[in-house]
């Protein structure tokens, strides 16, 4: 098959995009590339059969290819059944490029699989990442002369840069595979590589990539994975609306996507649909898992467990499942064994790592959480949950400065999460950086406070400076906020607000503000017996002649729904809340 594609985003021939992934899947296995054989036959499947008389030929053999034809075909029986060693030795001095494929990878599963081997179980799968594979520099070697010779094809090359990320090597990497991409644009391997490299949207635009239709999913995913959840969601979008509506891969990957910005109810409804349509599927089951913990549904998550145990109980995913449902119900030493499994399953997924992170804070074993989290940012440096771990441990720690290092990789990675920035405003607040700890809680604010408590902390910062206006500013806007969303109030904080308004308003002379925020505070334990006192004062204060002050305007009013029936408030226009904070 040659390095064909219809041109970038051109998906008017989808007879063709059919072909061509039939023949790359037929490809991908004949090689040993299962996973990239399963995602072309998964989007081939999507797509409208085709006639036999459309159905496209078996690739053409060469002279070379008849030649070892012998010897793949038992090679090839071998790998299947992961003897790899024996397959190599059948394959060597062969010469055509499906046979010298099989040959180079079968070497290097061989060097993964006694690397895994030789981690034996005491050491524990903290120190798995340890373990060197020691046939990468000799295929290194053999494969960079091979690659200057150019007689590498796109399989080839694929290979060759895996090679150098495994060695450490991301900058030629990178150029292997962008490489690998133009000579064979249909084999999904070298994007999905491609992906686990590039960190940041700049890198993305010095990258020379084919203009091909398979750009368009690479270009999806890296949005997903970089956290640019809303080009990601028009990227899949606009595929659907091409004529890949049946497919289960981007359904799973808008449904990650809608995890990824914590839309929860959103992602839930998509992964219920996807079980309907595909319920023995186990990939990104495991996301599945995070969203029912999330939202505490323990009868789904139970059954979710059982059912993945039924259909592959030693799957990466399955125990990372079951992790989660023992972590839900407080079983934390019995979750971390599981996140420990999936760990010897596969040691460079990336979920476990972080999940194991948590369970061993809930420990309170910040050693091992620090060490787990870690390896996570080893696997995957653009691990949000990873740095934001770290420094929810190093503040354990009560070491500051750390975590301020932690969060700020967090917050880069996920500039538009208040998490992120409210954690960021605690630490500068522990630093004594008062002025960058308020900038934190305002953008917290700006951009959605998920935790509703960017502004309880800006306004105990503005108290604490004696900035009594702009206290009672946030303290307002926090309480109109609350109401609005029609959350029951037992926001620990309501109470605390409430308080300090009655006394700022009593400070002003204003009777009626005071004495409607002093009767909302009757309504809190904590806070009634102040507030009884307080509208017993401004009664004295009243009866002694005292007058309203008109001269001290309130900042703003509050909400008709808060103040007493029988107080009119003052209503003055709110001051710009752009000048709370520099």
């Amino acid at each position: 098959m040659a390095a064909v594609g219809l041109c970038g985003g051109d998906f008017s021939d989808l007879r063709e995009v059919k072909k061509q992934l039939l023949c790359v899947a037929e490809r991908s296995r004949e090689r040993g590339l299962q996973h990239s054989g399963k995602w072309a036959s998964e989007l081939a499947f999507a797509l409208d059969p085709l006639p036999l008389s459309e159905l496209p030929p078996p690739p053409a053999l060469t002279e070379e290819d008849a030649r070892d034809l012998d010897a793949y075909t038992l090679a090839k029986s071998y790998f299947d059944l992961k003897e790899y060693d024996r397959a190599a030795y059948f394959l060597r001095g062969c010469k055509s490029q499906k046979a010298y494929f099989l040959y180079m990878y079968s070497r290097y599963l061989s060097g993964e699989k006694k690397k895994d081997d030789e981690t034996v179980d005491s050491l524990g799968p903290l120190e798995k990442g340890q373990v060197k594979n020691e046939a990468l520099r000799e295929l290194r070697v053999e494969l960079s002369k091979k690659h200057k010779a150019r007689e590498l094809d796109g399989f080839g090359l694929y290979l060759y840069g895996v090679v150098l990320r495994k060695l450490d090597l991301g900058k030629e990497a990178i150029d292997v595979f962008v490489e690998a991409t133009h000579v064979l644009p249909l084999h999904w391997g070298a994007w999905l590589e491609l992906c686990n490299l590039i960190t940041d949207k700049e890198m993305l635009k010095f990258l020379s990539l084919p203009d091909t239709w398979m750009k368009e999913f690479f270009l999806a995913h890296i949005y997903t994975e970089l956290q640019l959840i809303e080009e990601a969601l028009q990227k899949y979008q606009s595929l659907i609306d091409a004529g890949f509506s049946k497919s289960t891969y981007i359904i799973s990957q808008i449904a990650v996507a809608y995890h990824n910005i914590r839309d929860i109810d959103k992602a839930l409804s998509i992964f219920n649909e996807l079980r309907k349509q595909d319920p023995y599927r186990i990939e990104n089951m495991d996301t599945f898992s995070n969203l029912l913990y999330v939202r505490s549904m323990k009868p789904e998550l139970s059954y979710l467990a059982h059912n993945l145990c039924e259909i592959d109980k030693y799957r990466v995913e399955t125990c990372c499942v079951i992790g989660n449902y023992y972590s839900l119900r407080s079983q934390h030493e019995k979750a971390a064994l599981y996140f420990q499994r999936a760990l010897k399953l596969n040691p460079r997924y990336l979920g476990a790592w972080t999940l194991m992170g948590h369970e061993y804070m809930e420990m309170k074993n910040t050693s091992a959480a620090i060490q787990a989290y870690r390896h996570a940012i080893e696997v995957n440096k653009r691990d949000y949950r990873a740095w934001y771990g770290l420094g929810q441990t190093y503040e354990i720690l009560k070491m500051p400065f750390y975590c301020l290092y932690y969060y700020r990789r967090a917050h880069q990675l996920r500039p538009n999460d208040s998490r992120m920035l409210v954690a960021l405003g605690e630490c500068y607040e522990k630093l004594n950086q008062l002025v960058e700890a308020k900038k934190c809680y305002w953008r917290a604010y700006a951009v959605g406070d998920v935790e509703k408590m960017a502004l309880v902390k800006l306004a105990k910062l503005h108290e604490q400076l004696n900035e009594s206006e702009q206290a009672a500013q946030c303290y307002i806007k926090y309480i109109q906020d609350i109401y609005s969303c029609g959350e029951i109030v037992e926001h620990l904080e309501v109470s605390t607000a409430f308080r300090y308004l009655a006394q700022y308003y009593f400070k002003c002379k204003l009777w009626d503000e005071a004495s409607a925020c002093a009767q909302k505070c009757c309504a809190f334990n904590d806070t009634r017996e102040e507030g009884k006192a307080l509208l017993r004062q401004i009664l004295q204060l009243r009866n002694q002649g005292e007058t309203s002050s008109t001269d001290i305007a309130a900042p703003f009013f509050l909400p008709a729904s808060l103040s007493a029936n029988n107080t009119p408030t003052r209503r003055v226009s709110p001051l710009n809340l752009s000048s709370v904070t520099p």
